[in-house]
């Protein structure tokens, strides 16, 4: 939907991409789908969850026995995004590096956006709290 051709629109690292595998494997799962929802104190928040098949429109990205399945209305805003898995003492967990970020709460868990519409000021793409 927002691809460009020969380019895909996330890329995973080794370490995603090894627990994405790990996930669908033990479940049975078509792909691991992502997405935004409005919430957090900046706006939106990403989502996952297992999916059994691909939804129309989900943008279908594969690397390796990973499978990733985006949203069709997370497409623009994941544009860019690097997805990696880290582990750490007191948590773990995947890390989304996305360029389209102009905000973050304190916790990470939550974002805004700017995107730039034909030469328009960038609009923001938070929700109305």
């Amino acid at each position: 939907m927002f691809s460009i051709p020969g380019k895909s629109p996330v890329t995973i690292t080794p370490a995603a991409e090894a627990q994405i595998a790990r996930l669908i494997s033990g479940k049975d799962a078509a792909g691991l789908r992502i997405g935004l929802k409005k919430g957090g104190c900046a706006g939106m928040e990403y989502t996952m969850e297992l999916a059994d098949a691909p939804s129309p429109g989900d943008e279908v990205v594969e690397q390796g026995a990973a499978r990733i399945l985006i949203a069709p209305t997370a497409q623009m805003f994941l544009f860019g995004t690097e997805i990696d898995y880290a582990t750490g003492l007191l948590d773990s967990g995947f890390r989304f590096r996305n360029p389209n970020v102009t905000d973050s709460c304190g916790c990470g868990e939550s974002v805004s956006f700017s995107i730039a519409r034909d030469g328009e000021a960038a609009a923001e793409a938070r929700s109305g709290t």
